[in-house]
């Protein structure tokens, strides 16, 4: 049987909201905008959700029709940037892959982020040789429950369980109707009673538990 843990990002593998915020804040500046700075808690309030919906809320002051074409210009300098010097990872995570890998599982990654975004979090951190697929909002502008579904069909997963922070995360599986695990050290809570991590050490311990 075809086992695979599907991992979200932000919350959940690492924190980069201060990253992102400054690599924002150099390009707006860039671009010669004045306007208020935008800060860490601006970003973590957004994290999960969708490049549109990010770009109504952040950028709300620019004209609708101006505000997708200026996040996706933030967006490149943001890939480029985290590319460059990472984010704050969760304690363990590479050690956590290895032992997980040892256990059978596949490891993947399905994100509401922009293209280029994840790929950067594994290039700066020589994650990849850990990952057999990866998918996102920004390669084919589906919901993150699209997305979770998509990647079980394309790499054959019998049995899938999607890692996440977030209410919407939750909601992402429920719809791909794969199993959940809450990553509780994260951005958010789930109003569900599911299975909880307080480590992300904990996951291979937890996942024989729940065998």
């Amino acid at each position: 049987m075809k086992k695979g843990l599907i991992f979200d990002m932000d919350g959940t593998l690492w924190d980069s909201s201060e990253g992102v915020a400054a690599s924002w804040n150099e390009k707006l500046r860039e671009l010669g905008y004045e306007r208020p700075v935008i800060s860490k808690e601006d970003v973590m309030s957004i994290m999960g959700l969708t490049m549109d919906r990010i770009a109504d809320i952040i950028l709300k002051d620019f004209p609708k029709n101006e505000r997708m074409h200026i996040l996706g210009l933030c967006c490149i300098h943001e890939n480029d940037y985290l590319r460059r010097h990472g984010g704050i990872l969760y304690p363990d995570l590479e050690e956590t892959f290895r032992l997980l890998l040892d256990d059978g599982y596949g490891l993947y990654i399905v994100s509401n982020c922009q293209s280029g975004y994840i790929e950067a979090f594994l290039e700066h951190y020589g994650f990849g040789r850990y990952f057999s697929d990866i998918e996102c909002f920004g390669n084919n502008l589906k919901s993150k429950g699209e997305n979770i579904a998509l990647l079980a069909e394309r790499c054959s997963l019998v049995k899938a369980c999607y890692i996440g922070d977030i209410q919407g995360d939750y909601d992402a599986a429920v719809q791909a109707g794969t199993d959940f695990i809450h990553a509780a050290y994260g951005f958010g809570t789930i109003k569900q009673n599911v299975p909880e991590l307080e480590r992300f050490s904990d996951l291979p311990k937890l996942l024989k538990k729940l065998r």
